[in-house]
């Protein structure tokens, strides 16, 4: 078993100096950094491997091929699925992009409903908006109680025949909340809608397992479980796949091609059109044996013991107001520093080497819901360490004496 100090070593990132400060890198919930073997894995595979995918017969071809099924076997046996769902995408937006199109457009009809929630990022809501106008579909939005949990009593009154999709995200990329996706599953099922979980916020920081859960549709992204950026995840239940047209059309989605009509590949394939991003889908796969390696328990209970750590040592800080529920929460906390733009102490901690995002995180309707137009967020991963929470309290300190605030 790997020590954090063993993991943080895997991460060359994290020696760098900046602003003449050690890094301190609270922005996973935004993407994560990568360690050596997944660096090594890209590299290696660009230098000794490279070839274009399901097409070539010479030896390159067919290992890069192996290599390319190799992380959907890995990616699926990661969150306990069928590997024949596994569609790989350039990240959650264009997974969720895909089901709002292809599911969406051909089986969601003028007046049925589409059940989201306040808390979704804008990848979980403007799709189904531009659904909803195109078939005339209602949204309907699951109600928040006070600590930004999802209120299970409103959402079961929004729950009826008419509800033709559930979405809704596994982990808020703000709050920081986890929710009961089983649950939420079940009572969609009980009501005849289909169910799309938005994993970006889960899969990399807990164990999850596709087939208990129970959803048709679950979607995350590689570049924020140490892969690389450009390479994401949609698991659908095959026989829905099946009867679903394709998003995108060209190359290797085709079965047969006449000048006047076409047939389709078998799923996964009828949705992965032309050259695929191969590097990144092998360098998933490295991503997914190092998080095994490591284990999910245990990226799961060092995560909450970080978020933990990290809302008990803000909460008691003089002017910083806290979102979302203290427990049972994700590695994320999001705060406000009175008298302090986001933005302002962004930057301020920057000067300190602590990277933390601010702004609205790509959720403007949770935010107007909050009452404020930007907060501070920082999120952690299996690479920190509490003394790097420590070094965020001391530069919030800082920061309120550069901007005198008292």
């Amino acid at each position: 078993m790997k020590t954090i100090e063993d993991i943080r070593r895997d991460f060359p990132i994290l020696g760098l100096k900046v602003n003449g400060k050690s890094l301190v890198y609270l922005d996973s919930a935004a993407s994560s950094q990568k360690p050596m073997q997944v660096l090594n894995a890209y590299c290696g595979f660009c230098e000794s491997r490279y070839a274009n995918v399901h097409r070539g017969v010479h030896t390159l071809a067919e290992g890069a091929t192996a290599d390319y099924e190799d992380a959907r076997r890995l990616v699926a046996e990661f969150v306990n699925a069928d590997p024949t769902g596994v569609v790989f995408t350039r990240g959650t937006t264009e997974s969720i992009n895909l089901v709002a199109y292809a599911y969406g457009r051909k089986f969601i009809k003028h007046g049925q409903a589409i059940l989201l929630t306040p808390m979704e990022h804008h990848a979980n809501l403007v799709p189904w908006q531009l659904l909803a106008q195109f078939v005339g579909a209602e949204l309907r939005f699951w109600p928040l109680t006070e600590d930004g949990r999802l209120d299970m009593d409103g959402g079961r009154k929004l729950l009826d025949s008419r509800v033709a999709m559930v979405a809704v995200t596994h982990v808020s990329n703000v709050l920081g909340t986890i929710n009961p996706v089983r649950e939420i599953a079940e009572l969609a099922h009980g009501v005849g809608a289909k169910v799309l979980i938005d994993g970006a916020q889960a899969v990399p920081h807990m164990p999850v397992d596709i087939r208990e859960i129970d959803p048709d549709f679950y979607a995350f992204s590689g570049h924020k479980m140490c892969g690389p950026t450009g390479i994401g995840v949609l698991w659908g239940r095959p026989e829905i796949l099946d009867d679903m047209d394709p998003f995108m059309t060209g190359g290797e989605m085709i079965r047969e091609v006449w000048l006047d009509h076409a047939t389709w590949a078998e799923v996964p394939h009828k949705f992965e059109a032309g050259t695929p991003p191969i590097t990144e889908t092998v360098s998933l796969g490295a991503a997914v044996r190092y998080l095994q390696q490591i284990t999910p328990d245990w990226i799961a209970a060092h995560d909450r013991e970080l978020g933990s750590l990290a809302w008990e040592k803000l909460q008691r800080e003089p002017g910083v107001t806290l979102y979302g529920p203290a427990d049972h929460r994700g590695a994320i906390v999001t705060f406000h520093v009175d008298g302090i733009h986001p933005h302002d102490l962004a930057g301020l901690l920057d000067r300190e080497g602590i990277a933390i995002r601010a702004g609205h995180h790509c959720t403007q309707p949770l935010h107007r819901w909050l009452g404020v137009q930007a907060t501070a967020r920082a999120s952690f991963y299996l690479y920190n360490t509490p003394e790097e929470i420590d070094r965020l309290v001391e530069g919030i300190r800082v920061a309120k004496k550069v901007l005198q605030v008292v």
